[in-house]
């Protein structure tokens, strides 16, 4: 039987319109047996790269193009014949894009025409000007010129009614002008399978029903790849149309391969070359770091390094984040390099990085080497409230022709695929949002799930849902931006790849993602913001305007005592990188007492040392319950510092160099491979090599089997010990900071948010459980920000051994706490507070001339109680002294205001949550402790101090849910109340019987059985309740990772 090619083909890049994705619709041409495909993604190259990919793999022809929208309406589609075609169609793309709003796309004719170069154009389908009605003589004449014998008229059939009458208009224009007639159909699953799911996703593009979708939706399944049999049947009275498809074939001849990327070349003074430049700010950064004399190991070390570079021309890259860097030194901006780029000597000569690689004996080719064919990936952590400088620096010195930001691609989960799905399928808004709540962020959605929201998972509409839901899962819903990638070119981007408009003001972003542009072996700069760092950088800043001491990271002491035993009793609400539930139980267990005991904190609470086994041996033997034994006595060098346990991905790489004989690149192949082994399954062929290898060199088997499953453990998360040890630094320096400035600490965390794992009223309460106190929102006190009042007197409550100077500043709420207050009405407040203070209300609404909502606000959020005015009187208030303040007479008195009973305590919490989303007053918790106590239920702090086996009923409000994919099934709380935490682990049963409870409610009670080991308390749940009170607490924020 002739085969075909099919030309006209979308996948799910064209956004909620094709229903399979690239890599399925490639596999059923090669199921078919058919040689080529053409992915024509809606006004874009969206799933190209995907395709390519698969269809190397599978032996499958991809040709390139894309379904281009003109703006008469229209459509034609375009394919790429050649490299110079690929970029026209690139550069078209991003004409249409760029000039409209995002997710838009509109080009002209004149356009199309100029674009035509090594361009295939296929005229036809519903939509094209050449089926329509009205003749399109004069566009028909602008691409027979352009296109010549590229311009063919495509003939589409899907068995529809009113199709015989546009194909006669088609084929008798087509015989007018002399145009090659082809063979289609419009491709927009693989599967006729697939259909029900095209529909529901039609109908979210459109924002209607099912029942309300009328004739948007196809009215047949016509639309999935056929066989060559079932192709040649529709078109059996035209085979020289289909036969063209073939020829079409032949003619693109365009692979991404061709795509020959040079990175942007840096202007070098004095007409040196970049190596030569690089070499130079190498030599004098190896002074500062090393001295003038530099170690011999370390000048072979960066020898190595910069011969490479030059060797696969580098050196531009490695200049622009030098640049990058001194950009943000020279503004005061704090940055730091990490990732596999502190593997690196160069970088940390160039002051990229601040790990040296040398002295920690890293592995450099964990960041490049030869045999790797991808380019290296530094990524520069930014203080992220002042990123956006960086960013508008890098648009400024490269042109947006040069530069633009990888997209990231947002793929639908359980709780937007229901979502969508239930609408579409018009199911009531309140049963799908409580179904949405109850499940989780990532996995299937299940009956279960159903069950839980009180939906019958045998109702059709439900079976439905519960189908189509989860084949919608990890489908591109809509393009958002990378956190801080930006491709940079030599030659214009929009000759690599599509660029559009973002949402975001000013933004342009590539149509791929980063994996898309690493598997191309483009080059991406990383400039992601980190939180963690404008805190620290707060905080120096506030250290030394409160007490005249500059610090910088750098010379924040590196061994402290009273630091690292903070640590080891986990107190480190806050901290970066070890303040998690998971951390806080490890740290008591491990005990740091040097640095690089935190780089392995960090490292070992992940899914690699987890999955594989490697956790408990390393304990037992850093605590010296069992021998530290190493498995081969050449692997003593790679095992030593982690008591012969391999808890790094450089120790797995240096490990199959020594035990297995990989090179240093085919074991960064092997990292490579580990780290993509659920989507590829390439690890499998390591697998026989390094356990048959071990095992030849008398390692012991088992060891080498759980040394392979660590290996695809480290696929997931699983650190670098570059990455953790740059990370190290930054958990030291905000613990160090903690412990010595809990006040500054807690104030610079606040004005940082959001980040962290914790919300800002677990922030507060920690800080006054530390001693510090902590005042609310005051029209005379308050700025935008939170700061610091210097107080007359020590403090009550600072726990023992933690009495600091710092202790002597009380922290007050800004006024960016206050919900729905606006930034820019903070400068009439700050104002008119400098002439003078406010005597009473009036005063303020008459000087600021706030609008009545935001008076108002602030009166809920008590802000004028420092006033004399208690909430419910500066409510009442407002809106007559808002008229009186607008009106130019004054008017007379109204009517005494009502007498207000005071709000208590409750009531005040209740007030300060809604307002502000936290209290300074007390915890809500606290509020209720009295009828808790007269319930027989503890506070956290008792239950902490209970002997470990004793049976416990607690009640507390849960600030955190956990479920990680390495915990089977396992759920883990954080509960909290006014004296701390208490952490609750609850078994996969358990949670199946009270899930529905446990997700929607804030303030639970849990019976279950105490266990403490090493310091670490937890509950066992058994059951959960809710506890029987008067009174009802506000809803605490919680951060539920599940």
């Amino acid at each position: 039987m002739t085969t075909y090619v099919p030309v006209w083909c979308k996948s799910n890049g064209s956004f909620l319109e094709g229903a399979s994705h690239p890599e399925e619709l490639v596999d059923e041409c090669a199921r078919l047996g058919l040689p080529a495909l053409a992915l024509t993604d809606r006004d874009g190259v969206y799933g190209a790269v995907r395709a390519h990919l698969q269809a190397r793999q599978a032996g499958v022809h991809l040709i390139v193009g894309s379904e281009v929208t003109v703006d008469d309406g229209s459509t034609i589609v375009l394919l790429a014949q050649d490299r110079a075609g690929y970029g026209n169609l690139c550069r078209l793309v991003t004409a249409g894009r760029l000039r409209c709003p995002k997710g838009e796309s509109r080009v002209s004719w004149q356009e199309v025409a100029g674009h035509a170069s090594g361009l295939l154009a296929l005229w036809g389908g519903a939509r094209a000007a050449l089926c329509a009605p009205v003749e399109p003589r004069a566009t028909a004449d602008l691409l027979r010129d352009a296109f010549g014998d590229r311009l063919y008229a495509m003939v589409a059939r899907h068995r529809l009614a009113e199709e015989p009458e546009r194909e006669a208009r088609l084929r008798e224009r087509a015989r007018r002008w002399r145009l090659p007639v082809v063979a289609a159909h419009e491709v927009l699953y693989h599967s006729r399978a697939r259909r029900a799911l095209h529909d529901v996703m039609t109908c979210v593009r459109h924002g209607v029903t099912l029942q309300t979708a009328g004739r948007r939706i196809r009215a047949n399944a016509e639309h999935a790849l056929h066989s060559p049999h079932a192709f040649a049947t529709l078109f059996a009275d035209d085979p020289a149309a289909v036969a063209r498809t073939r020829e079409i074939a032949e003619r693109c001849t365009f692979r991404f391969d061709e795509i020959r990327y040079r990175y942007p070349s840096e202007r070098l003074p004095d007409g040196r070359s970049t190596m030569q430049h690089l070499r130079e700010l190498v030599r004098a950064g190896a002074a500062e770091r090393w001295g003038d004399d530099v170690p011999a190991n370390v000048r072979a070390q960066l020898e190595r390094e910069l011969a490479l570079i030059e060797e696969l021309d580098y050196p531009g890259y490695f200049l622009t984040m030098w640049e990058i860097v001194r950009f943000c030194r020279e503004r005061g901006i704090l940055c730091q390099g990490r990732g596999s780029a502190a593997n690196s000597a160069v970088c940390y000569a160039l002051g990229i990085t601040a790990i040296d690689p040398v002295r920690m004996n890293l592995l450099f080719e964990r960041f490049l080497s030869r045999e790797r064919a991808e380019p290296p990936d530094i990524d520069l952590d930014i203080a992220h409230q002042r990123r956006e400088e960086v960013i508008r620096h890098v648009y400024d010195k490269y042109g947006r022709d040069h530069a633009a930001m990888v997209a990231n691609v947002v793929r639908y989960r359980p709780r937007s695929a229901v979502r969508d799905v239930g609408r579409a399928l018009g199911l009531p808004t309140t049963a799908i949002d409580r179904l949405a709540r109850a499940l989780p962020h990532h996995g299937d959605v299940t009956a279960a799930h159903l069950e839980q929201a009180g939906l019958d998972p045998e109702r059709p509409a439900c079976v439905h849902l519960l189908e189509l839901s989860n084949e919608l899962l990890d489908f591109p819903r809509h393009l958002s931006i990378h956190p801080g990638g930006f491709l940079l070119g030599h030659d214009p981007v929009s000759t690599l790849v599509p660029i559009e408009n973002a949402t975001m003001e000013g933004r342009t972003v590539v149509q791929w993602d980063k994996d898309d542009i690493e598997a191309l072996g483009l080059f991406k700069v990383d400039l992601l913001g980190l939180g963690a760092l404008t805190h620290i950088d707060a905080c120096l800043r506030m250290i030394g305007q409160a007490h005249g001491r500059r610090l910088t990271m750098a010379t924040i002491p590196a061994d402290d005592e009273p630091t690292f035993e903070m640590i080891r009793r986990a107190d480190t609400v806050g901290v970066f990188q070890i303040e998690s539930r998971a951390q806080m139980a490890m740290l008591p267990r491990l005990r740091p007492e040097r640095f690089y005991d935190l780089v392995i904190e960090i490292s070992i609470v992940r899914p690699g040392p987890i999955s594989g086994g490697m956790v408990h041996p390393y304990l037992r033997r850093r605590r010296g319950e069992e021998p530290v034994v190493y498995p081969h006595e050449s692997l003593r060098p790679v095992l030593e510092k982690t008591c012969g346990v391999p808890l790094f991905q450089e120790q797995v790489m240096k490990l199959a160099v020594i035990a297995a004989d990989y090179t240093p690149g085919e074991a960064d192949q092997l990292r490579r491979d580990m780290a993509a082994w659920r989507r590829t399954g390439r690890i499998e062929q390591h697998r026989e090599r390094l356990i048959g290898r071990m095992v030849a060199k008398g390692i012991e088997r088992e060891f080498a089997e759980r040394v392979f499953e660590q290996i695809r453990g480290f696929g997931e998360y699983g650190f670098p010990e570059s990455h953790a040890a740059s990370f190290a630094l930054i958990a030291w320096a905000t613990a160090w900071l903690k412990r010595h400035y809990p006040a500054i600490f807690a104030c610079a965390l606040l004005n940082a948010q959001p980040m962290g794992f914790y919300s800002p009223a677990t922030v507060i309460e920690d800080a006054k459980r530390h001693g510090v106190v902590v005042r609310p929102v005051d029209v005379n006190a308050s700025a935008w920000d939170c700061t610091l009042e210097r107080l007359d007197a020590w403090p009550e409550g600072i726990p023992d051994g933690w009495r600091t100077d710092d202790h002597r500043n009380a922290l007050r709420i800004g006024f960016r706490y206050v919900k729905g207050f606006r930034e820019a009405l903070w400068p009439r407040i700050e104002r008119a507070r400098r002439e003078r203070p406010f005597v009473d209300q009036h005063d303020f609404v008459r000087r600021t001339g706030l609008p009545r909502p935001m008076v108002e606000r602030l009166a809920e959020a008590g802000a004028f109680d420092g006033l004399g005015a208690s909430r419910r009187e500066a409510l009442w208030a407002a809106p007559a002294l808002v008229a009186r303040a607008a009106h130019p007479l004054p008017l007379e008195d109204a009517a005494p205001p009502p007498r207000f009973d005071p709000l208590d305590m409750v009531e005040t919490v209740r007030w300060d949550y809604e307002t502000t989303g936290h209290s300074t007053r007390a915890h809500p918790v606290e509020t209720l402790r009295e009828a808790l106590s007269a319930a027989g239920l503890p506070d956290a702090a008792t239950v902490r101090a209970m002997p470990p086996g004793r049976r416990v009923r607690y009640a507390g409000a849960v600030i955190c849910r956990q479920r990680p994919g390495t915990a089977r099934g396992v759920t883990f709380l954080t509960m909290e109340d006014e004296t701390g935490f208490v952490n609750v682990i609850v078994w996969a049963r358990t949670w199946e019987r009270y899930a529905r409870l446990v997700r929607t409610h804030a303030f639970l009670g849990v019976t279950g059985k105490l266990e403490s080991e090493q310091d670490v308390c937890h509950v066992i749940a058994e059951r959960f309740w809710i506890p029987k009170l008067d009174r009802h607490l506000p809803r605490p924020v919680s951060r539920d990772f599940h």
